[in-house]
């Protein structure tokens, strides 16, 4: 893929008007709107430029990019200069070429002439520009006032913030404010005074830099420099790829020298992403190579047994056998699979294929389970398919966005600086959380209603909702009758009318003002306005998970908010490929492209490729495999790229389960804390080192590309194919592209993805066939539903079994901090410790009072599933009564107290609720206590393992 890109200086115009111009007597035909500067470039002339880049809107303050323009006085910025039909422009003359040389020498008066050792050499427009304009001598000295003594601030641990070469041509400022949204940056002091600086001139770490990396994109010299780049000098090529953290799926060039990574930059054709990252994407890549790396395969007969290195074939052989005794000894449902959302497409349908085709059973899970399985049933249920309906950029489109159980700006930073751009264009939003996230009040941003309802009742809040629009006529009837089930909504139209539905009679419940739900509802339904919704993980691990999706898309449904730009119903997904997984067939009831495994002519066709008469009856969910571990009639389990010790709820039982386990087999690149339960590890390879694709939560199939070889000799895809062969049951694939063309062949809304494909245009977005573009679909629904009529459902709310009580009189919630992921496994061994390096309690001032706790105590979190020790953090984010954490840190235990409470359609475990006691503690928990002795003995016997060298 050609990873070369163009700056054409400022933004692209859509306009339906083009207007006709001459530059440099070349015609030339643009938008009305574009900019005499990206008119030039687009017909091939380059015009000089330092303060404009076509990421920004143009700013006009650098003075090179002048031109000429007949009739016109003066010499105008290109950037800043609208083209208008008939023009005459010049952008060469000896007039314009002195003005520059001119300007370029004042710049260069203040700026050290250390090109030879600086860290741009070769990658600095300041440099490249006073070559463009012919300087060839300077002739004001140092001996005045000049910044070239300026102290380098380098809190940050990724970049260097060096002052004494700043041009102040305030494209970082700009960056942190048009493209993040952060406004972290400003320019302080005035005239010759003048610099760029964070926050109120302080240090980059201590401000609200959020270290995303825009500033340090677009900057044009080495003001501000990534680290790596001066420790390892440039990179001499680029590979592009997808990022493997949340479900934005940015696109990435990786900047190499050799193997060696260099530096990660947010490609500017990245249909997600469009050339903006985050932290973790953009600077948390070096877990990849990382001392902790496990890159040779090992085995043990128990967990208590040291490991011991073998080769890959005698580790697979070994894990092989082992699984065909346990089916020969238990049935052949004794073993099962977990497939990964951190892997690639092509990975997750070679383990449920594994699943299916070699053990002969459908025993087979992944992570959405406990994330985002009660979107697939309720979206299924509503609309028919499980899957958001929207682009990440058809926000741009909305005038009303709903934002509920979501953090944006914290799991999916680089969507939230798109949504808090549009925000700042106008458009209201409504907030619906039992914390109070930075979208309810950041710079620029204000929600205009936020809902702060107690943990447990969304169906509450939503039912009510729901009450609003259809008692004060807000329902889009011309929509719902040609779209949508008519028995159906007739049926929930009188539920939801039902006075117990009221807010007035729900305000108890959800602790929510009548009077603000009657408004936000008011706002959500205005007809002739876009309204979105998005929705996260405080949605959906709920015991009421499925039931609010599907109230959410009642909503939707209701006021005609589907099928066009702007509006939806757009889950956002955690982890990089959990959609992908989804789509994969890694749910025990389910093949790919969410066909269910009872239906006899989808399994026919699978059993024509497979070569096999696969199983009718659906497998194993998680919790089930767990149940029946314990139970004796689970024995064998393969898990690739998930840690379940650590995400999944009530840790005690988990670990009883896997110790109960005769053959557990572990896929990863770090011996986390599963692997510690292990008896065979396999190496992982990170998304740096294999190909295939990641799908992200706007169904958009992009990528991966490997960049370096595999540290442990394989990649994930290749160790499967080869336990499956040790099975006996013989897959034959060159290349994951083979993978693909399989799913493809097999998977109608894949039909028409392919690797040629993705190439060409960059990515596809499913469904993907010969009935829709060539692109894929962009907006789901358009026109009718997948089932056919959207239909609708009664929603009642059913309070939690996780209630407050006297013994328990808080309520705990989770979620997750921006510079961490998920378990942390990633994200803990980078820099990112640096901003979050534990898991804190935050409750109330007033709950902390109540029980003499200050900011900084170790407190005692107690449920009716067990109780850890962490640091408080006093906060008034949330409510009284209401406590929160997170879950990055494994020391932490926070799963310890979550219960195995969960969703009733899909098991998703109910980590949003759990009633707690928190009290001040002077020392670890008992499980505190207990892992920190079973984890110093598993990294001892990791550190202490038997290579075959040493055996010798």
């Amino acid at each position: 893929m050609n990873t070369t890109e163009i700056d054409h200086g400022t933004p692209a115009r859509d306009s339906a008007t083009r207007v006709t111009l001459t530059i440099d007597g070349q015609s030339v035909t643009v938008p009305a709107g574009t900019s005499l500067m990206r008119a030039a470039s687009e017909a091939g002339i380059t015009i000089p430029k330092l303060c404009a880049t076509d990421s920004l809107e143009p700013f006009g303050s650098c003075r090179l990019c002048l031109c000429e323009i007949d009739g016109r006085r003066g010499y105008p910025s290109s950037c800043t200069t609208p083209a208008e039909a008939g023009m005459n422009v010049r952008t060469q003359s000896p007039k314009l070429a002195q003005i520059r040389r001119g300007v370029m020498e004042l710049y260069i008066s203040d700026h050290p002439l250390d090109c030879l050792t600086c860290a741009a050499n070769g990658d600095c427009e300041l440099q490249t520009q006073a070559g463009v304009v012919g300087l060839r001598h300077v002739r004001y000295g140092w001996d005045g006032a000049n910044h070239l003594a300026a102290a380098k601030d380098e809190s940050n641990p990724y970049f260097t913030y060096d002052a004494s070469k700043c041009i102040v041509c305030n494209r970082c400022v700009r960056a942190c404010e048009e493209t993040q949204g952060t406004f972290a940056l400003t320019i302080s002091g005035r005239g010759f005074g003048s610099r760029v600086s964070a926050g109120m001139d302080e240090p980059f770490l201590e401000s609200e830099c959020v270290s995303c990396g825009a500033c340090v994109a677009a900057c044009p010299t080495a003001t501000l420099q990534e680290k790596t780049v001066i420790e390892m000098g440039l990179p001499e090529h680029s590979v592009v790829t997808t990022c493997a953290y949340c479900g934005v799926g940015c696109g990435f060039k990786a900047e190499m020298q050799g193997n060696r990574v260099v530096r990660m930059t947010p490609w500017k054709d990245g249909r997600a992403n469009e050339g903006h990252a985050c932290v973790k994407g953009r600077f948390a890549w070096g877990y990849a190579t990382h001392k902790d790396r496990v890159t040779k395969p090992m085995i043990r007969a128990k967990i208590t047994d040291p490991w011991r290195e073998v080769s890959w074939d005698e580790a697979i052989a070994y894990a092989a056998s082992e699984f065909r005794r346990l089916q020969a000894e238990h049935g052949r449902g004794a073993v099962g699979g977990i497939t990964s959302s951190r892997c690639t497409n092509e990975e997750a349908y070679l383990v449920q294929k594994l699943v299916r085709a070699a053990f002969g059973n459908n025993n087979v899970d992944t992570c959405a389970r406990v994330c985002h399985s009660p979107t697939g049933y309720g979206l299924g249920q509503t609309f028919g398919t499980s899957a958001g309906t929207q682009t990440f950029k058809s926000v741009a489109h909305a005038d009303v966005v709903l934002v509920i159980g979501a953090n944006p700006s914290d799991a999916h930073p680089v969507f939230a600086s798109r949504m808090k751009r549009r925000l700042r264009q106008g458009a209201k939003l409504i907030v619906i959380d039992p914390r109070r996230i930075d979208l309810v009040a950041s710079p620029h941003v204000k929600a205009e209603y936020h809902l702060q309802l107690r943990p447990g009742t969304n169906v509450a809040v939503l039912d009510a909702l729901a009450h609003v629009i259809v008692t004060e006529g807000l329902v889009d009837e011309a929509f719902v009758a040609e779209r949508c089930d008519p028995r159906s909504f007739g049926q929930w139209r009188d539920f939801v009318a039902r006075p117990d539905n009221s807010p007035e009679a729900l305000e108890a419940v959800s602790g929510v003002p009548a009077a603000a739900v009657r408004g936000a509802a008011r706002l959500y339904a205005t007809r002739g306005l876009n309204a979105a919704i998005y929705y996260g993980l405080g949605v959906t691990e709920h015991a009421q998970g499925s039931t609010a999706v599907m109230a959410i898309a009642n909503l939707a449904m209701a006021t005609g908010n589907v099928g066009r730009e702007g509006v939806g119903v757009n889950p956002l997904r955690g982890q990089n490929n959990v959609q992908g997984s989804c789509d994969m067939g890694s749910f025990p009831h389910e093949l790919p492209g969410y066909r269910h495994i009872s239906d006899s002519t989808v399994r026919a066709e699978f059993d024509a490729a497979w070569g096999v008469t696969l199983d009718p009856e659906p497998g194993l969910r998680i919790p089930n495999m767990f149940d029946a571990a314990l139970g004796g009639s689970f024995k064998g389990l393969y898990v690739q790229g998930e840690d379940i010790v650590q995400s999944d709820p009530n840790t005690q039982h988990v670990n009883a389960a896997l110790e109960a386990l005769e053959c557990l087999v572990v896929q990863d690149i770090f011996l986390n804390e599963t692997a510690k339960f292990a008896h065979v590890f396999l190496p992982g390879s990170s998304f740096l080192e294999k190909d295939g694709t990641f799908t992200n939560a706007e169904r958009r199939i992009s990528r991966v590309r490997r960049v370096m070889p595999p540290l442990a000799g394989l990649a994930d895809w290749e160790v499967t194919v080869r336990l499956s062969n040790a099975l006996g049951y013989p897959m034959d694939y060159a290349h994951p592209e083979a993978v693909m063309a399989e799913i493809a062949a097999l998977t109608p809304s894949f039909a028409g993805v392919s690797y040629e494909k993705i190439e060409r245009l960059g990515s596809v977005q499913w469904p993907c066939h010969a009935g829709t573009e060539e692109a894929g679909t962009s907006v789901m629904h358009v026109g009718g539903f997948v089932r056919g009529k959207g239909r609708f459902v009664i929603t009642a709310y059913q309070p939690s079994d996780e209630r407050a009580n006297r013994r328990f009189p808080l309520l705990l919630t989770t979620g997750r901090v921006l510079s961490q992921y998920n378990v942390g496994a990633q994200t803990r061994r980078t820099a990112n410790t640096a901003w979050h390096e534990e898991d804190r309690l935050e409750l109330h001032p007033a709950d902390a009072e109540e029980r003499g706790v200050v900011d900084g105590d170790w407190v005692g979190i107690t449920s009716r599933a067990g109780e850890t020790v962490l640091r408080a953090r006093v906060s008034e984010r949330v409510a009284p009564g209401v406590v929160y954490t997170t879950f990055h840190f494994p020391e932490s235990g926070a799963n310890v107290i979550t219960t195995d409470s969960s969703d009733w359609a899909t098991n998703c475990p109910e980590y949003k609720v759990t009633a707690v006691q928190v009290n001040k503690v002077s020392q670890p928990s008992r499980w505190q206590q207990d892992y920190q002795r079973f984890n110093e003995a598993q990294l001892r016997a990791l550190a202490e393992r038997e290579s075959p060298v040493a055996a010798k």
